[in-house]
């Protein structure tokens, strides 16, 4: 089942949030990064346990916000001018997660395409919910203590310096082309922290939170958008929208990326005018029928729903690999959701 966004919006309506900026792309870039540098130059000032913890889940969030700009930037959205999208989402955006913008389009334009179904490569991310909390906790104490995040990063170098028995030359220049840019980015961040005379900041607040915090509200905002869905098949329920608040503006769902069933259906909407599209299709009587949550606790609590009873630590990637081959159309990511 298909949605046109012409029969659920006015011409007027399509064009205000169709509407792309050089500007507003341009500021919500700098606004990520002037919270970063921010929050660690507040941490330098005021070095204490308290200000660390503040610091690592900010940071962490902003750098989910990276990845949600770069992601706008895939869509080719991020702003009107179509080689400073690209500029602002490899170089300030997707290097410094450690990402390609090219490469994460033409995996992310699949789910698109494909949304829970058998095809959807992110089918892989919902399967195994609901889960028991004893899982839910595992898998957040992995996050948090950078067991998740190291073991990603440690397969992606690997990946990138290519086969053991490769000559060194050869390994190094497969390095170059995989991750090479990505550790021009991570250098650039060391070398402005060392140039303010604060250079173990980079391995304590942004390795640290990258490899931690980023990775627990990474997992979050997959189980919000997609897992327990009601309807694989209606695009106004195969997503989810997620009501936030402030806090969880800040340190869980940066620069809109709650407002997903109007992200999936129309995917040509910057992330700045996402709110608007939700008001738009209010306003035109599809409220009710959008999948809609009132927070992220409430969908927490409906994905760590099955009793600990059932608690088998290993059944989960067992039962969401048997979903994903054609008993139902939900699916999870190892690396993630192993329990």
């Amino acid at each position: 089942m298909s949605v046109l966004a012409k029969d659920i919006l006015t011409p007027e309506q399509l064009a205000l949030v169709r509407k792309r900026s050089n500007f507003r792309g341009t500021w919500l870039v700098f606004h990520a990064w002037a919270i970063i540098f921010g929050t660690m130059a507040l941490f330098a000032a005021f070095p204490n346990p308290v200000t660390y913890i503040v610091a690592v889940t900010v940071i962490g969030a902003r750098q989910l916000g990276l990845a949600i700009l770069m992601h706008d930037g895939a869509h080719g959205i991020l702003t009107e001018n179509q080689k400073l999208n690209s500029f602002l989402s490899q170089w300030f955006c997707a290097y410094p997660m450690m990402a390609e913008t090219g490469a994460y389009r033409r995996y992310h334009l699949k789910h698109h395409a494909n949304t829970q179904q058998p095809e959807d490569p992110d089918l892989i991310l919902s399967a195994p919910f609901p889960i028991t909390r004893k899982s839910f906790r595992r898998k957040m104490v992995r996050d948090i203590t950078g067991q998740t995040g190291y073991q990603q990063r440690k397969a992606q170098i690997l990946n990138a310096l290519g086969k053991s028995e490769w000559p060194l030359e050869q390994r190094l220049k497969n390095y170059r082309a995989k991750l090479g840019r990505a550790t021009l980015a991570q250098l650039a961040v060391f070398g402005v922290l060392a140039a303010s005379g604060h250079w173990y900041l980079y391995f304590i607040l942004w390795l640290v939170p990258f490899l931690t915090w980023h990775q627990a509200v990474t997992r979050i905002r997959n189980i919000a958008e997609h897992a327990m869905v009601p309807d694989n098949d209606d695009p106004f329920r195969h997503a989810r929208t997620t009501k936030a608040n402030l806090i969880e503006r800040a340190l869980i769902a940066p620069y809109w990326v709650n407002y997903h069933v109007e992200h999936h259906l129309m995917m040509w909407v910057p992330c700045y005018n996402l709110p608007m599209a939700r008001r738009f299709l209010i306003a035109n009587g599809y409220g009710e029928r959008m999948e809609t949550k009132a927070g992220y606790a409430e969908v927490l609590r409906m994905a760590t729903s099955r009793p600990d009873t059932d608690d088998k630590p290993g059944s989960v990637i067992h039962n969401a690999r048997r979903r994903v081959s054609g008993v139902t159309s939900e699916g999870f990511d190892e690396n993630q959701s192993a329990a």
